[in-house]
């Protein structure tokens, strides 16, 4: 469905019982709402609805010009506009990559909106600088983003021989055919520059503005995550101030919504069932 919210307009994938628990998914870069289609179906399952929001940048009617637009508080006023439309006072939040970062800081400002939240691969903004200070490795994993954040550089670089570059970012997705689906999307004009935007939008203060989690929160990390490091990880407990469970998935790569859908899933039914 599409959802009209803040003079934009959002694709909305739902599932399940009407009557269903509802469940908001926030996916990451450079991904879609897609990344759910595995994970959803076992929630659908448990008797949950699901709302698969194609964020900012990502739904076509969405795709604004100004960097600026894509700071994180605009991420997370997007988020609280579109639950507004759907009539939804409070949801069980689950977010991977860019979307665990808008899912903490969304449940920061608004945990009257939030029952639940499950943060899949990217821990607390606050965990991810205490590891940037003190971590080389978390430095070196991290180091991408510098490319990311250099107007057409990136595009140029991402995109060149029939997206090369990108293809090998998102290999840990799947098989060819996986990855097509989230790269072709990519390659639509101005795609893959409303989605590093996010990116050259983030900045220190906006980050360190995410405060501390109250709701009932568990994150899911893989040991073979490229981009985020044990240190990270580890510190993400110190930033909840609710009940937290760390789950660690090992063997798995960055892209846990497509590589491990199922633990995926058991983590988010978990804590759903622990807050009823």
């Amino acid at each position: 469905m599409r959802i009209d919210a803040r003079g934009l307009t959002f694709e909305v994938h739902t599932g399940g019982p009407s009557g269903g628990a509802p469940v908001l998914l926030l996916h990451g870069f450079p991904q879609h709402s897609g990344e759910w289609d595995e994970v959803a179906p076992v929630l659908h399952a448990a008797g949950l609805r699901t709302y698969a929001l194609d964020q900012r940048g990502y739904s076509p009617g969405a795709r604004t010009a100004a960097v600026a637009d894509y700071r994180i508080p605009e991420l997370v006023a997007d988020v609280v506009a579109v639950l507004d439309a759907l009539g939804l006072d409070a949801v069980h939040l689950v977010g991977h990559d860019w979307g665990a970062i808008v899912a903490w800081a969304v449940a920061a400002r608004h945990p009257e909106r939030v029952r639940t939240l499950t943060a899949v691969s990217v821990p607390h903004p606050a965990a991810m600088a205490h590891a940037l200070a003190t971590d080389g490795q978390q430095k070196a994993r991290s180091s991408y983003i510098a490319l990311f954040r250099k107007p057409d550089k990136a595009e140029k670089v991402l995109l060149a021989l029939n997206a090369t570059a990108l293809r090998k970012l998102l290999g840990g997705v799947g098989d060819a055919s996986r990855v097509n689906r989230y790269a072709d999307p990519m390659r639509e004009p101005g795609a893959l520059t409303a989605a590093l935007n996010w990116y050259r939008a983030m900045s220190r203060a906006d980050l360190a503005g995410v405060g501390p989690v109250a709701v009932p929160t568990t994150y899911v990390w893989s040991d073979r995550d490229i981009a985020i490091g044990r240190t990270a990880a580890e510190a993400c407990a110190a930033n909840v101030t609710g009940d937290y469970r760390l789950i660690e998935l090992r063997g798995v790569s960055h892209w846990i919504p497509d590589a491990a859908p199922g633990p995926l899933a058991e983590a988010i039914l978990a804590r759903v069932a622990g807050s009823a």
